[in-house]
């Protein structure tokens, strides 16, 4: 049986504001500073996505995690057009505020589009990544996978519902459903019926005149600078991952100059979670320049 490390510390809390938004964060640790930043399922937030990964990262770190625009106690609302540059903008403006001139980032899913974008824009401020699953890698070369749909679908036509949400993350999520404890999916439900979440869900399909643009612009593997990109980058993904395909991670090795990639037997998409105590020591080991 896998067991998993106790939730998260207490952390430092406040909410900084950044490029006239509020971003919520909680720290915690000393050493080398390191983002950790959550995917884009509904009800999501920073410190619940990382619950089984702060405390042991926390040991050499200072561990930074966000609430991403669009999240948990962040302000709402992010730029449909262009989404992943909207949310790199905001934690490169959140690096500013914290007197950062350069952090590790660590990124899942939604998060991992988001680190990616940032260190494709300014790759000075980012000192070695951690991807898992990230979106935007091939999203313009095949169909949307049925979790990826069902995780889009979610604010639409009969409205957001625990029936829903459920169903994505049992389903689609994690390769083993009984992982999850009904107190996360609660949570995170009661999360995502926020009136303000539910009047601009952060996350959508393109849609307007402009939606090709944004298709096309949040395909990382359509992005020249990718093939010259310097960040030491670990790639995770988990082999049964059905919301993102595990394809990508393949996408990332070939095209990256610097990019090691870790394929992960009998986990979904939620590598963090799912493979704590594995994802903890090759997290740790390649932010300390041991891989």
């Amino acid at each position: 049986m896998n067991t998993h490390p106790t939730g998260p510390p207490t952390m430092r809390e406040s909410l900084l504001d950044v490029l006239g938004r509020k971003i919520f964060v909680a720290e915690t640790g000393d050493g080398p500073p390191v983002l950790l930043l959550h995917g884009g399922g509904p009800g999501a937030s920073g410190v619940s996505n990382y619950a089984r990964n702060i405390a042991e990262l926390a040991e050499r770190h200072r561990v930074i995690v966000p609430d991403l625009p669009g999240y948990g106690r962040s302000s709402k609302g992010v730029d449909g057009t262009d989404p992943f540059g909207y949310l790199a903008s905001h934690v490169r403006g959140l690096l500013d505020e914290l007197g950062l001139d350069k952090a590790h980032l660590v990124g899942n899913s939604y998060g991992g589009a988001c680190a990616l974008r940032l260190a494709l824009d300014t790759p000075d401020r980012v000192d070695r990544m951690v991807l898992m699953g990230p979106g935007g890698i091939g999203t313009t070369r095949a169909l949307p996978t049925p979790g990826l749909n069902s995780l889009l679908n979610y604010y639409s036509g009969s409205g957001p519902s625990r029936l829903k949400l459920e169903k994505f993350i049992r389903t689609y999520l994690v390769f083993n459903a009984a992982d999850v404890p009904d107190s996360v999916i609660d949570a995170r439900y009661q999360a995502s019926v926020d009136p303000e979440v539910i009047a601009a869900p952060p996350l959508r399909r393109p849609s307007g005149p402009n939606a090709l643009r944004t298709l096309w612009r949040t395909d990382f593997t359509r992005d020249r600078r990718l093939s010259r990109l310097p960040v030491p980058t670990l790639v995770l993904w988990g082999a049964a991952d059905k919301v993102n395909r595990p394809s990508g991670g393949r996408m990332l090795a070939d095209r990256m100059p610097n990019c090691d990639l870790y394929e992960v037997a009998n986990t979904g998409h939620w590598v963090q979670f799912e493979r704590a105590e594995l994802f903890n020591r090759l997290c740790a080991d390649f932010l300390a320049g041991r891989r």
